[in-house]
């Protein structure tokens, strides 16, 4: 069979097997070369703990991936991907058992938060939910262009440049600002920084257009169909084959690496203009995951009933501790009561369950590398919400910053989002750029979730990232 050139692709994330499919589909003879012996990265699943019980290993809720463009024009479906809601997205848990609680619907949501700050939540997250497939081109779509739809956008970005802890003191009540401090500490950012705000409001707003599902069957689903998808149009994937060095490279019209940056500087060494070397090596990353996974019967006896319906509970407290809690984790310090993201999957895919006993998904956020354990710190959390969990634990395991690491070497120093989300990075990822996703070297390209548009299983730093290739194979040409 003929190809349009030939294209290698080094990391089977998400965004390297996004990469890969959009250069195959172009015709272009595509080998991705995945260090681990799955591909997948950060979206991978598997038994664990008790037989049958399923857990996701990072990512785990897809509001951003079950919207995305390019996903969408996959018909993944073919290849095994189906997604499950759960009946509440989101709920942020208060002592004396109050919380705020986020539906996909905005009108269910803002009943629930009053009038006052109802009203202010319809203001805030109504029209750009209902115009987001508008806006998902502009936001989630190559930087350099012109938008298709300015105005839209420009509503959008004013509430995005805030801190987090302002935007979230727009609202009255407690739950009302609990819950978007909860999503905007997303951003693993100290609340108060600029620009905190548009991790919080990018996922709320795509949350109240497609919800928060799983994918059936484990997070694993997305990158096993991506693969799947992959071999159907002639690529070829490669496991246990890490590329440390350039000298490893096949030669190819171009290459594409879902890699951190320091790791791309390594592989290219001094190939790469002095420049984008030095921003490459000078990368930051920024507070790390400390995982902990449960199993555990008959589920969490939250004392807020909502939470035993949502598929994922923020246990941070109210805004001003989870503002602390944010502002010690980026300090260097493990707080007391540290933010912890729960997620109960098989609330919306029974199949990850063994009877009644269920699989419960949690992580901390940490320091940056912390070498210490915080098993103990997210138990206590949970039972602070849930008196009687610890009665109901089975099983558990942990995973520390640096076994994350050593999972997904992209994970430097436990950071799973692939570099600190401060304005800079955010929005132009390892180097000031309008070419984020070029390293300086003709054919060469990055496509992590290090470059815009950031972390998720959405595959559009991949998609655009080939993109950039494809335009660089048509002016050699």
């Amino acid at each position: 069979m003929d190809h349009d050139g030939t294209a290698t692709v080094v990391g089977g994330g998400p965004n390297g097997l996004a990469a890969a499919v959009a250069l195959a589909e172009r015709g272009m003879a595509v080998t991705v070369f995945e260090a681990a012996g799955e591909v997948g990265g950060g979206a991978r699943s598997g038994e664990a703990l008790v037989p049958g019980l399923l857990h996701d290993h990072c990512s785990a809720f897809h509001p951003m991936a079950v919207g995305s463009a390019f996903l969408a024009g996959l018909d993944l479906e073919r290849h095994g991907l189906a997604w499950a809601w759960p009946e509440i997205d989101c709920v942020h848990p208060l002592d004396g058992g109050d919380a705020g609680v986020l539906y996909r619907s905005i009108d269910a949501t803002a009943a629930g938060l009053g009038r006052r700050d109802g009203r202010r939540w319809r203001a805030l997250f109504g029209r750009p939910s209902e115009r987001f497939d508008a806006l998902s081109e502009d936001i989630m779509g190559p930087l350099v262009r012109v938008p298709r739809h300015p105005l839209a956008l420009a509503r959008f970005g004013v509430p995005t440049v805030a801190p987090g802890a302002a935007l979230a003191r727009v609202f009255a009540t407690e739950p009302a600002r609990a819950l978007f401090a909860g999503v905007a500490a997303h951003a693993f950012r100290p609340l108060h920084h600029p620009l905190t705000s548009a991790i919080g409001v990018g996922i709320i707003t795509a949350g109240h257009r497609y919800g928060w599902p799983v994918a059936v069957g484990g997070s694993g689903a997305i990158t096993k169909a991506l693969a799947a998808l992959l071999v159907e149009l002639g690529g070829k994937i490669e496991t246990d084959a890490p590329i440390t060095a350039g000298s490893q490279l096949p030669p190819a019209d171009v290459t594409l690496f879902d890699l951190a940056p320091g790791a791309v500087a390594r592989i290219l060494a001094d190939r790469l203009p002095a420049r984008v070397a030095r921003a490459y090596r000078r990368y930051r990353h920024g507070p790390a995951a400390f995982k902990v996974d449960f199993a555990v019967e008959d589920g969490v006896p939250w004392t807020n009933e909502h939470a035993r319906r949502a598929g994922t509970v923020h246990v941070g407290g109210p805004l001003a501790e989870v503002a602390a809690g944010e502002r010690a984790v980026h300090a260097g310090r493990l707080p007391e009561r540290p933010f912890v993201l729960v997620g109960q999957q098989y609330l919306a895919d029974p199949s990850r369950s063994a009877g009644r006993v269920h699989p419960l998904w949690t992580y901390a956020h940490v320091p940056h590398g912390y070498t210490g354990d915080a098993t103990e710190a997210i138990t206590a959390q949970i039972e602070r919400f849930a008196p009687g969990f610890r009665d109901r634990i089975v099983a558990s395991a942990s995973r520390t910053p640096a076994e994350f690491e050593a999972y997904n070497a992209n994970y430097v120093g436990g950071d799973i989002v692939t570099g600190a989300k401060d304005a800079r990075q955010l929005v132009f990822g390892p180097r000031a750029t309008l070419r984020p996703y070029h390293t300086g070297v003709p054919g060469m390209f990055i496509c992590s979730a290090a470059t815009p548009p950031g972390p998720g299983a959405h595959g559009m730093c991949g998609a655009n990232a080939a993109l950039a290739a494809l335009r660089h194979l048509r002016r050699v040409r």
